[in-house]
């Protein structure tokens, strides 16, 4: 399995690519900005894109859709509770004092238990409401894609329009009774596993 991350944008996102070494199949995981470096990675390689894929969509996580999408063709998904969040992500972005390019509309929603396939990969979707009410992680080959429900030693922030507190506590309780090897590759910030967050993560005080 390849896994490329790249820290795009000025608020230092982390978008994912993953790809099957062997049928060079890809998705690419929250495209935040940075296109151009983004799409040298994907030549770079010899990868062929086949999703895009939101876990939720703030502007700093999807900004880079539209251009990927117009050099690709790949579709681009998420869950159908983060409709509203889309809609706002121009003037959410506006309010930080960014510019946004139009994204398009997600040519597909996922939701709990549905699979996403990338070549021989296959990953699991996981509704993980709380950060947004359309946050999702996707689970598979050892690792899980959390976007920004759970960080290294940290949570997302609920004050944004769709934030519950009370959703991520039972999104975070989800993921760290997952086994604890499994590798966590979160929106910001560093790579960590379930076994550390478990034991380190001060969000556990608050379940």
């Amino acid at each position: 399995m390849i896994v490329k991350r790249l820290v795009v944008g000025p608020l230092q996102e982390n978008t994912y690519i993953v790809g099957d070494e062997v049928t060079k199949r890809a998705m690419i995981i929250d495209p935040g900005d940075e296109p151009d470096r983004i799409l040298d990675e994907i030549k770079v390689n010899g990868l062929e894109v086949s999703a895009i894929i939101f876990t939720h969509a703030h502007f700093d996580h999807i900004g880079a859709a539209g251009d990927l999408k117009k050099e690709t063709g790949a579709k681009i998904l998420m869950h159908k509770n983060d409709k509203e969040t889309f809609s706002l992500a121009k003037d959410q972005a506006a309010f930080w004092g960014f510019e946004l390019d139009d994204i398009p509309m997600p040519d597909e929603f996922i939701d709990e238990g549905d699979k996403v396939k990338v070549g021989n990969l296959s990953f699991k979707v996981m509704h993980t409401p709380g950060h947004s009410k359309g946050g999702i992680c996707l689970l598979g080959e050892g690792i899980v894609l959390t976007g920004d429900t759970i960080f290294q030693g940290s949570v997302g922030r609920t004050d944004f329009p769709g934030g519950s507190i009370e959703e991520l506590k039972s999104s975070f309780k989800r993921l760290i009774e997952l086994p604890e090897d499994l590798q966590i590759l979160s929106g910001h910030g560093p790579e960590t596993t379930v076994g550390r967050e478990r034991k380190e993560n001060f969000f556990v005080g608050e379940l």
